[in-house]
């Protein structure tokens, strides 16, 4: 069994690196180690929470539990032919480096989904996505052990119950299972996805006309580098809320009265992008302290240095409040609250 360390700061294992200490933690490299890590806090009546990247969690206070870095590394080639391969992936796998090595390989599907932060295990759990592609596009199926019964179970698409920035290990099954693997199909001819955002101005720029997927997975970095600040430099979680989905009379009014951006869902909704709700909300470059509101992107909290958790999310409830009061939208984070 991997060794229960106490009273560890978790501070190197946030990406807003926010001090926080937890009563137990252990790292896991086999997928025994996690069952037998599962045991030792059922015998003890602990709470317990599963991290992986920490690019996705807001620590508000040190941990009473036990806390479980998943570290379960590998990449399998289940099949192969010329057209198409299929990947297992293990959870604790960097999801970047994933998409460095399948753009390698010249396999592509998620080059669009470059240098978003986190590991293998947290990409189905909350549905990730950039540029116009999720994973749930190329997702095959994903292995979980039930921490129940300590068995290993297996998910399809349906039974994952996508949706946007979401999934069923963050609704109905919230708690219940630790995701292991992760199996996607990938193409060795792929279609490009250069439509979304500035991806086609970018190449553009640079006088690709015929682009690779390398070349898309460059454009995204570079344009995602010059929105969003690095965490090494300035502790952040990437995008902090998700984009409200509205019904399209809602839209109309709030196109009418402030000219808003807005994409149709097709299901006579339409996506509001939460960065503009919030920098017309006045939040942009807002400094409170040692913590604020990036200068660049009105989506990313930040924390100057120094900054706690529960000002964080004080700030979060104070930029959620201040939208509902202007737009009578209620904006939900997409970073889990600990």
């Amino acid at each position: 069994m991997s060794e229960i360390l106490e009273g560890v700061s978790l501070q190197p294992y946030n990406t807003f690196g926010l001090e926080a200490k937890a009563d137990f933690f252990t790292d896991i490299t086999e997928l025994e180690d996690l069952k037998n890590a599962l045991k030792w806090a059922g015998k003890h009546d602990l709470a317990y929470y599963i991290l992986g990247g920490g690019s996705n969690v807001l620590l508000t206070g040190d941990f009473d539990g036990l806390i479980i870095k998943n570290s379960l590394k590998g990449i399998e080639v289940l099949e192969e032919s010329d057209q198409e391969v299929v990947l297992k992936v293990a959870a604790g796998e960097v999801w970047h480096d994933l998409v460095l090595y399948t753009i390698e390989q010249g396999w592509g599907g998620i080059e669009n989904m470059s240098l978003i932060p986190g590991t293998v295990g947290a990409a189905p759990m909350q549905n990730i996505g950039a540029y116009g592609v999720e994973i749930k596009d190329v997702f095959v199926s994903l292995e979980a052990l039930n921490n129940r019964s300590l068995e290993l179970e297996t998910f399809d698409g349906e039974a994952c119950q996508f949706g946007y920035r979401e999934s069923v290990f963050k609704k109905e099954l919230k708690g219940q299972y630790v995701i292991s693997s992760v199996t996607i199909k990938l193409t060795k001819n792929p279609i490009l996805n250069t439509s979304y955002g500035a991806i086609n101005e970018t190449l553009s720029q640079r006088g690709i006309t015929q682009p690779t997927i390398k070349d898309v997975s460059d454009a995204v970095i570079s344009i995602r580098q010059s929105k969003l600040p690095d965490p090494v430099k300035i502790g952040n979680s990437g995008s902090f809320f998700k984009n409200p989905v509205v019904t399209e009379a809602k839209y109309a009014a709030l196109k009418e009265s402030y000219d808003a951006p807005g994409y149709p869902q097709g299901s006579g909704e339409v996506k509001v992008p939460a960065g503009w709700l919030i920098e017309q909300a006045g939040w942009k470059g807002k400094r409170i302290g040692n913590i604020g509101v990036h200068d660049k992107q009105a989506l990313v909290l930040v924390n100057h240095g120094g900054g706690s958790g529960k000002e964080l999310y004080q700030l979060a409830l104070d930029i959620q409040a201040s939208v509902l009061a202007k737009f009578d939208i209620t904006i939900h984070p997409e970073v889990n609250i600990l």
